[in-house]
C-alpha cells in the first residue's frame, strides 16, 4: 500500500501528467483538494473507488483516512493542485506518514505559474531583461513570511516576481514594489489559469490594483510583475545564434583541399 501524492496541475483536466493520471486510474481511494482540483480530474478513478473532497477536513482527519486505507491495504491517490513543491502542505502530511510507517511517493504536476505564463504568451526570463524568477507570496491570514523574504527585499533583485496567494493584498504589494520597479513596470493578473473561466488582466504596477478591484478577484489569482511582460523584448538568447557553438552544434571544421 502506498499514498501517492499527485500534483494535478493548474486546473485544466488535460494538464495532469500521464503518470499522475495513471495513478488516479488505479487507486481505490482518492483524496482530493476540491477547492482547487476539478472533479473532472478525479473522475478518472476506478469504478467503486472511494472519492473524498478534503477541502472541509482538518489535517488529522485526512491522515485518519490514509491510515484507514493503509490498514485495508488500499493505495491512495492524494491529489493536490498545481505542483507539490509549491504551497501544497505536503510536507506536514509526509511527516505524519513517516511517523506512522505508511509509505508514500510524490508525482510532480504542472505549476500554476507555468500555466499563467502560457496564458500570457510570455517567457518569464528574457535575455538582457531578467534571468531570475522569484516565486513568493505575502502574509495575510496564512503563515508569516520568514525574515529576509519581505517583498521590499526581493524587489531589489529586479527579477520577475510571481506572487501567489496574495490577490487580496495588492495595496501592500504595490507599495512594496514601486520603489524598485516603478509605477510603469508591466504587471499582470491571471485568474484561474487554464480553467474555463480564466481571466487575464494586464497593466502597470500602478494600475493593477484598480483593475483587480473592478474585476472582483478575491482568490485563485497569480500576480506577475516584471519587465519581461513589456511588449517589445530588446534582445535574443545566444542559444540559437548562428555563431554560438556547443556540444550539439560544434564549430564546423574548415575543409582542407586535397
Amino acid at each position: 500500500m502506498t499514498v501517492h501524492f499527485i500534483g494535478a496541475g493548474p486546473g485544466a483536466p488535460d494538464l495532469i501528467t500521464v503518470r499522475g493520471l495513471r495513478l488516479i486510474e488505479r487507486c481505490p481511494v482518492c483524496l482530493y483538494a476540491g477547492s482547487l482540483v476539478p472533479e473532472a480530474v478525479v473522475a478518472a478513478a476506478p469504478a467503486g473507488a472511494r472519492i473524498i473532497d478534503t477541502a472541509p477536513l482538518a489535517l488529522d482527519a485526512i491522515i485518519a483516512l490514509m491510515t484507514e486505507a493503509h490498514a485495508a491495504g488500499h493505495d491512495v491517490a492524494r491529489v493536490h493542485s498545481g505542483d507539490l513543491s509549491l504551497y501544497g502542505a505536503v510536507a506536514e502530511q509526509a511527516r505524519r506518514l513517516d511517523a506512522l510507517g505508511i509509505p508514500y511517493d510524490l508525482t510532480p504536476g504542472v505549476p500554476s505559474f507555468a500555466a499563467a505564463a502560457a496564458a500570457l504568451g510570455a517567457e518569464l526570463t528574457l535575455p538582457g531583461v531578467a534571468q531570475t524568477v522569484i516565486l513568493t507570496r505575502t502574509a495575510v491570514r496564512a503563515t508569516p513570511m520568514p525574515p529576509g523574504e519581505e517583498l521590499e527585499t526581493l524587489a531589489r533583485s529586479g527579477a520577475t516576481l510571481v506572487i501567489h496567494l496574495s490577490i487580496t493584498n495588492l495595496a501592500r504589494i504595490v507599495r512594496a514594489l514601486v520603489p524598485a520597479y516603478g509605477y510603469d513596470c508591466p504587471a499582470a493578473i491571471v485568474y484561474r489559469a487554464s480553467w474555463p473561466d480564466q481571466t487575464i488582466l494586464r497593466g502597470t504596477l500602478g494600475e493593477i490594483r484598480a483593475l483587480a478591484k473592478a474585476a472582483g478577484f478575491t482568490r485563485t489569482a497569480l500576480i506577475i510583475v516584471g519587465r519581461v511582460l513589456q511588449p517589445v523584448a530588446p534582445g535574443e538568447s545566444r542559444l540559437y545564434a548562428a555563431d554560438h557553438h556547443h556540444l550539439f552544434r560544434p564549430r564546423r571544421q574548415p575543409t582542407v583541399p586535397r
